[in-house]
């Protein structure tokens, strides 16, 4: 019984421990949406430049996190997810000796160490959970991207009353104080104790990357690239935006920006939940629709209309205010959460063994995709001069991935029940007696 409530305890600790050192990571991750404006401001940067400023600590911490999976993997998450926010902590700091844009770009590729913590986090959580309460729990962890929203909200304060210097000081040792305080509170999972009780030697890394052949992978990569790629480029981008489209001060873009990034980080719990509870193939059909929807209303520029009327011409204009604005942004920012968590709930049932190497690829793709794409919105504004351009991208971009995800689905259920060739309804709706023949983990995969 006393063995149980220890094991019990280790893992709530696991759990939170990790969310919260999540959070303020991804917190110094995005430091660059607030910061980098007034940089901006001081060299007289293009939005190209700036675009290239706030994501290259995103490049950083996309590319490692396979690594960090596998490390994790292999030593534990406990000491890699420490030695992690400890090397983010000190380039930050050092992030406050930049002068010029190359120094800044510099900077800001050691900065962005710290985003890799969320390979290590996933592989560390879900050793400590059975397969039927992983969503939920990688879903609570998942919720640590809250961290960009505590940038949004707290960080223009501090740049007010310190400058930049004082906001990258700061966060450099709220990182610092959480690496030690990790480190001390948690312990190794239950996997990697009992390797070190049997003398049992890691797994090769070939190993590890032995799934990384399947095209499913890659798949799974894609809806992430979306739902977490294009939620940190947002969420890098729309201070920018809202300071640019709708002439805001930075305070009061960095507080609707929030609007978005809130419900894009905390709601990710209800989409683990109800991952495990209806599956995460429905969750990612309804992620995907409703985030169509969402992109392609956003997108539409303002426009001016003249009509030729009976009494002469008519002149009338459609355009987006703030306040419909920020609803979208909310409900896209809302199901975004659900489909980050969804894709994550694939990731133990089908490759319950390689959960660093598998995870860490998926969210190298989708941490490159909040690299690439504020890269993209800079160009695209300053070619194309259109500010809805970056939800032009979106769209075709989440157009894309449904329709892959939907025509995969269909060719892998009509594989597994040919007598489907026949039925046009979507496979989440097939009769119950079909339903029941696919294993419970596949059908909610």
């Amino acid at each position: 019984m006393q063995q149980h409530a220890t094991a019990i305890a280790g893992r709530n600790r696991a759990l939170w421990g990790s969310t919260f050192a999540f959070t303020v990571c991804f917190a110094v991750w995005t430091i660059f949406s607030i910061i980098g404006i007034q940089i901006k401001k001081d060299l007289g940067l293009s939005d190209t430049q700036f675009g290239l400023l706030a994501a290259t600590p995103i490049l950083t911490g996309s590319i490692i996190r396979l690594f960090l999976g596998v490390w994790t993997e292999q030593y534990g998450g406990r000491i890699v997810f420490s030695l992690v926010m400890l090397a983010g902590a000190v380039a930050t700091w050092m992030l406050t000796y930049a002068t010029t844009y190359p120094q800044f770009l510099m900077a800001a590729l050691a900065v962005g160490i710290a985003g890799g913590s969320f390979a290590v986090g996933i592989a560390y959580v879900s050793k400590w959970f059975p397969p039927e309460k992983q969503g939920t729990a990688l879903g609570i962890f998942g919720a640590g991207n809250i961290g960009s929203a505590v940038t949004k909200l707290l960080a223009p304060m501090v740049m007010v009353a310190y400058g930049w210097h004082g906001v990258a000081r700061f966060w450099a040792v709220g990182l610092a104080v959480t690496a030690v305080l990790f480190f001390l509170l948690t312990r190794d999972d239950p996997g990697l104790a009992r390797r070190k009780a049997e003398g049992v030697k890691p797994v090769p890394f070939a190993v590890q990357m032995r799934p990384l052949r399947n095209l499913q992978v890659w798949r799974f990569s894609l809806y992430y690239f979306f739902v977490f790629g294009a939620f940190v480029a947002l969420a890098l981008w729309l201070p920018r935006y809202l300071t640019g489209a709708y002439g805001l001060d930075v305070k009061t873009a960095g507080m609707i920006a929030a609007c978005y990034s809130i419900p894009a980080s905390l709601f990710r719990v209800v989409g683990g939940w109800m991952s495990d509870r209806i599956g995460a193939r429905r969750v990612m059909y309804w992620t995907f629709g409703v985030s169509a929807i969402c992109t392609f209303l956003l997108s539409y520029p303002s426009t001016t209309y003249v009509v030729d009327g009976i009494t002469g011409p008519i002149e009338f204009r459609l355009a987006m205010g703030v306040v419909p604005f920020t609803v979208l942004v909310f409900v896209l920012g809302f199901f975004m959460s659900l489909g980050k968590a969804a894709v994550y709930k694939h990731i133990p049932v089908y490759y319950p063994d390689n959960v660093g190497a598998v995870g860490g690829v998926v969210g190298m793709i989708g941490g490159l995709g909040g690299f690439i794409l504020p890269i993209v919105f800079g160009a695209m504004n300053d070619l194309i001069g259109v500010w809805t351009s970056c939800f032009m991208l979106l769209f075709v971009l989440v157009a894309t991935a449904l329709a892959w995800m939907h025509f995969a689905i269909r060719r892998m259920d009509v594989a597994r029940h040919p007598q489907l060739v026949r039925d046009t309804d979507l496979p989440e709706i097939m009769p119950q007696t079909m339903a029941q023949a696919v294993p419970a983990t596949a059908a909610k995969g």
